[in-house]
């Protein structure tokens, strides 16, 4: 054999190699931004685990369980989460100093499920002006859904001005007669809400006869609703945080009023709301849900509860299964571990914003029918929920899945 073919061929069989390894190290390349490394993501996040929202603490507390199972069960892509919370009270100079102590000092990755809306609208401009994704919110402002403006800020939960229009809808199919009256935090919270239910009620938005802002650094909200009885209301549409939201089902019953009394969708946890309220007094009331409630006896051995239930008494045995604040935090806590998987090995702050922009995926803690989506134009993950009506101890869902996007 001619020696020289042997040499040649030696010779591309080893360009073919080194070709083929280059290649493959093009393929394998890591990248990374602060807060990523080759064992380690940083989630930064600031909960209200003092002040007048604190009855949403547990969120917080649900998410630092979910990603002490994650690490356990060997990390993202075999990262550790380095989850790091800190309290804000529920004031906003407060979330603009921890946010910059995530960012500034831990430098992390990401910021993750923060809530409220007046602490996020605080730092909103900052972390875009950063380019921080500031990523699946527990709060439905309408603000957060402006990828145009603000590409790196998503929210988690449905838009309040859509969970409106729902209300409306539902108003003006059961009640067209009724006289609306609305109890709201006189905030951008409160007022995402009146817009949506002005918006969906259209030419009807006369049907609304009073509407009762009050503060968050109020005591008590039963003045406002001695002044929407007071109008002749029949209907009472109630836009607040948990601790309010007791108060005015509980002064509803105390003055023996029987309005249709609806609260919104961040004010519908059992223990959370319907128990301070006393179940006697909640008996009846509405809202509108897209996540399983674990109270309810359907989802008895539904596959996706009995996931979070495993989870609840393994790693959150101190927590309410009661809560449906649990079954939410494990549901966002999902989510955002499933965009990081999506991530692979390029865990730059760029590719984490592409792939929660990109999401269309089912967490099976959420209603049958419901799906999170999102694209870069269009970062509203929920468009549907579903009517439930508190009976009992628990709530019992009814009519069908609704949507406030306009046909």
């Amino acid at each position: 054999m001619d020696y020289r073919i042997l040499k040649t061929a030696g010779s591309l069989l080893a360009a073919g190699l080194l070709g083929a390894a280059t290649a493959t190290g093009a393929i394998a390349q890591k990248a990374y931004d602060a807060g990523a490394s080759d064992t380690e993501i940083k989630i930064g996040n600031i909960m209200p685990y003092s002040g007048p929202a604190s009855a949403y603490s547990v969120i917080g507390k649900t998410f630092s369980a979910y990603f002490k199972m994650v690490n356990e069960q060997g990390g993202i892509n075999g990262r550790k989460v380095n989850f790091i919370s800190y309290d804000d009270g529920y004031s906003p100079p407060k979330t603009v100093e921890q946010t910059r102590k995530l960012v500034e000092n831990d430098e992390v990755l990401l910021l993750f499920g923060i809530l409220g809306t007046p602490g996020n609208s605080a730092i909103h401009k900052y972390v875009n002006t950063k380019k921080i994704p500031h990523l699946f919110l527990a709060t439905g402002a309408s603000k957060w859904g402006d990828p145009q403006h603000f590409p790196w800020t998503m929210a988690f939960v449905p838009n309040y001005q859509n969970e409106a229009r729902i209300y409306a809808q539902y108003i003006m199919k059961n009640h067209p007669n009724a006289k609306i009256g609305i109890l709201y935090q006189n905030d951008d919270f409160g007022k995402d809400y009146l817009t949506g239910l002005r918006d969906g009620m259209g030419a009807k938005a006369s049907m609304i006869v009073s509407e009762a802002p009050f503060e968050v650094t109020a005591p008590t909200v039963d003045s406002q609703i001695v002044q929407i009885k007071s109008a002749n209301a029949d209907v009472l549409l109630t836009i607040a945080t948990p601790k309010f939201a007791a108060q005015s089902i509980r002064k509803v019953a105390e003055m023996g009023w029987k309005p249709v009394h609806i609260v919104t969708n961040v004010s519908s946890s059992v223990n959370g709301v319907m128990k301070p309220a006393g179940f006697e007094n909640a008996q009846g009331v509405l809202s509108a849900v897209y996540l399983k409630d674990a109270n309810d006896p359907t989802w008895k051995n539904d596959p996706g509860m009995n996931e979070w239930s495993g989870f609840m008494d393994k790693y959150f045995p101190e927590g309410d299964k009661g809560d449906g604040f649990t079954v939410y935090g494990y549901a966002v806590g999902k989510t955002m571990v499933e965009v990081l998987k999506k991530c692979g090995d390029n865990l730059t702050r760029e590719n984490v914003l592409k792939q929660a922009a990109n999401l269309d995926i089912e967490i099976v803690q959420l209603l049958p029918g419901i799906r999170l989506k999102s694209s870069p134009t269009d970062y509203d993950l929920i468009k549907q929920l579903q009517m439930q009506r508190f009976q009992g101890g628990s709530w019992e869902l009814f009519g069908p899945l609704l949507s406030s996007e306009r046909s």
